[in-house]
């Protein structure tokens, strides 16, 4: 009974997409998207759609047949000044947004050059955060964003985790 009970409280607090639990299997999670008004590209695996003001492409990533990340990629490219206002905006959203947490500031200062940054001292620019209810399964619930530069211009990637469903240890 105890099993069971810790079960259905994990499988309650998994990571959210849209409000649809990151769990389940590739297909139902592409019915659900579809539901909410992404369409499916079978030839190259992704739902396109919006997503927070911008076109995306989504990926679902599973793990033993089980989805534990959706990848939100944003395919429109953008300049450097554009991209840091792009991803200190993101920040901004994640940080006034009730539902997470973060334990640093994950801004970039006005004055750095990512250019430079990325290329010659190889710097990611990563922040993450963390849905809520604070408890002491938070890190199994991350949503995390990073830039990439592609051609030289800036994308930047979404990833929401359900590490429930990402379990490797048994595989060591």
């Amino acid at each position: 009974m105890l099993m069971l009970s810790t079960a259905l409280h994990a499988q309650h607090n998994v990571t959210k997409f849209l409000g649809i639990p990151v769990d389940g299997t590739k297909a139902s999670m592409i019915q659900k998207l579809k539901n909410k008004g992404f369409t499916y590209d079978v030839r190259n695996d992704v739902l396109l759609g919006e997503f927070n003001g911008g076109k995306v492409n989504i990926s679902i990533v599973t793990y033993k047949n089980k989805v534990w990340r959706i990848v939100a990629v944003y395919p429109e490219g953008c300049n450097e000044a554009q991209i840091k206002i792009r991803y200190n905006a993101l920040c901004q959203q994640f940080n006034n947004n009730t539902k997470y947490t973060s334990f640093k500031s994950n801004e970039i200062p006005n004055d750095e050059d990512i250019s430079y940054e990325m290329s010659v001292n190889s710097k990611e620019y990563q922040a993450t955060y963390y849905q809520l209810p604070k408890d002491e399964e938070l890190s199994k619930r991350s949503v995390w964003f990073t830039i990439y530069e592609n051609y030289s211009k800036y994308n930047i990637c979404i990833f929401y985790d359900n590490e429930y469903n990402h379990d490797t240890t048994d595989e060591l």
